[in-house]
C-alpha cells in the first residue's frame, strides 16, 4: 500500500488534469436536475477507470462502485446556479444565465481525480462515488438531489461518507476540518399579515398592515438576542417585504414577508419556529390576522467525530498540521447533511481564496484559486482508504 506522501505526489501529477476538467465543466454549467452532460462526463470517466456505473440515480445522478465489502462513499455535487457570469475568464460559462458560482465544478473534478487515485490500489472494501445532482435547488416536490439519491438506494450499505466544499475565504493550499456542526439548517418562511385597507387620509378607519408588519419585523429581530441562548448560533432574516398597496395614499390590505432562519441544532431550530409564531401573534392583539407558511430545508450538517478524526489525520499527514484549520461553523446550508444522517460523515472545506481578490459564493464574479485542487483529491482518496482499512479490518 502506498504512503500518504506517494499519494500526494500522484495527486500533484494530476493537478493539470483536475484544473482542465474543472474549467471544462465550468464552461458548461447545468441547473439542478438538468446535469445531463456533467453526469455523462462523470459516468464515462468512472467507467473508463473500471468502476461499475449506474446512471440516472436520483434523476440525473451517478453511482459508481469499485471493490466489494465494507463501503465508503465519496460525494460530489454537480449543479450550477441561475446566475449570469461576469468573470470574463477564458473558461467563462457558455450557457447564458447559468454559472458555477459555488465551486461544484471543482467538487466534481476533485472527486473524479480521487477516484482515479483509488483505482490504482487494491482496497480492503468498496469505494463508491456519488455524483449528485441538485444540491442548490429541489424538484417540484421540494426534494433535493441528496434526497432523491437516498430514495434510489445510493446510500445502501454505506458505512461512512465524505465530501468537500470549496471555500473562497480559506487560502489555497489549506483546508478546514472540524467535528460537530459545520453548516446550518436552513428553513424558509412566508408570513402574510392581513389588516383592513383604506384611504391614507383616514387611518382611523383601517387596520394598517404595513404598521403591523413593521412591528413584526422589529420583534423578530429580538428573537435571537432575547429568546435564544448566546451559546447557540442562530439567524433570523426577513429579506422581502411586499405590500398590496403600491401608492402612498392607500393603506394596504395585507403585507407579505419572506425570510429564512438558520440554526445548528434541532432544539434551536424548533425554538426559532415557535418564537416567530409567537411574534406574529401580536398582529391579532392589534386587530389584524396572519398566516405563516414554512418550507423546511436542509438539516444542519454534522461531522461525525470518528470519521472526521480520520480525515483530519489524513490531511495532517498529507499537507502538514499547520495547513489544517479549525474554522467556525458556516451558516451556509448543504444537503450533504441528509447523506450524513443516513451514515456517519465528514465534510471539509478546501481553500480556494484568490489572494487580494476574495470572491463571494453565489455571486456573478465568483472564481477560485485552483492551485490547491489536487490537495482536495488527495485528502478524499487518503481518507477513503484509511476508513476502509479501519472499518474493514487489516488487509
Amino acid at each position: 500500500m502506498q504512503t500518504a506522501t506517494n499519494l500526494l505526489e500522484q495527486a500533484q501529477q494530476l493537478q493539470d488534469e483536475i484544473v482542465n476538467l474543472r474549467r471544462q465543466i465550468h464552461a458548461r454549467p447545468e441547473l439542478s436536475f438538468e446535469e445531463h452532460d456533467t453526469s455523462s462526463l462523470a459516468a464515462d470517466r468512472l467507467s473508463a477507470l473500471g468502476y461499475s456505473v449506474k446512471r440516472g440515480v436520483g434523476k440525473t445522478g451517478v453511482v459508481a462502485d469499485r471493490g466489494s465489502g465494507i463501503t465508503v462513499a465519496i460525494r460530489a455535487d454537480m449543479d450550477g446556479l441561475p446566475i449570469e457570469e461576469t468573470t470574463g475568464t477564458p473558461y467563462q460559462s457558455q450557457n447564458r444565465g447559468v454559472m458555477h458560482a459555488c465551486g461544484h465544478d471543482a467538487h466534481v473534478s476533485c472527486a473524479l481525480a480521487a477516484a482515479k487515485l483509488l483505482a490504482a490500489e487494491k482496497l480492503p472494501g468498496r469505494v463508491r462515488l456519488l455524483m449528485q445532482p441538485a444540491e442548490e435547488n429541489g424538484d417540484a416536490e421540494g426534494k433535493s438531489g441528496a434526497c432523491r439519491m437516498i430514495e434510489d438506494g445510493a446510500m445502501k450499505d454505506v458505512a461512512a461518507i465524505i465530501g468537500l466544499h470549496m471555500d473562497a475565504a480559506v487560502p489555497a493550499g489549506k483546508v478546514g476540518i472540524m467535528a460537530g456542526p459545520v453548516m446550518a439548517a436552513a428553513d424558509s418562511f412566508k408570513i402574510k399579515i392581513r389588516g383592513r385597507g383604506g384611504h391614507g387620509a383616514y387611518p382611523e378607519g383601517t387596520v394598517d398592515s404595513v404598521l403591523l408588519a413593521a412591528q413584526v419585523i422589529q420583534a423578530a429581530q429580538q428573537i435571537v438576542s432575547r429568546r435564544i441562548s448566546a451559546l447557540e448560533p442562530a439567524v433570523v432574516t426577513i429579506g422581502s417585504v411586499e405590500s398590496s398597496s403600491k401608492r402612498g395614499n392607500v393603506i394596504s390590505e395585507d403585507v407579505t414577508l419572506l425570510g429564512t432562519i438558520r440554526s445548528f441544532s434541532d432544539t434551536t431550530r424548533h425554538k426559532l419556529i415557535e418564537e416567530l409564531d409567537r411574534v406574529c401573534s401580536l398582529v391579532r392583539a392589534l386587530g389584524g390576522d396572519f398566516e405563516t407558511e414554512w418550507e423546511l430545508g436542509y438539516p444542519a450538517t454534522i461531522n461525525d467525530p470518528a470519521v472526521t478524526e480520520v480525515m483530519w489525520q489524513a490531511a495532517c499527514d498529507l499537507i502538514g498540521p499547520e495547513n489544517v484549520l479549525s474554522i467556525p461553523p458556516k451558516t451556509w446550508s448543504e444537503d450533504f447533511s441528509m447523506l450524513a444522517e443516513v451514515s456517519p460523515g465528514a465534510f471539509m472545506f478546501l481553500g480556494g481564496e484568490i489572494a487580494g481578490d476574495r470572491r463571494s459564493h453565489h455571486s456573478p464574479n465568483f472564481d477560485i484559486d485552483e492551485s490547491g485542487l489536487y490537495i482536495g483529491s488527495a485528502i478524499l482518496a487518503e481518507t477513503a482508504r484509511r476508513l476502509l482499512a479501519k472499518l474493514g479490518g487489516p488487509q
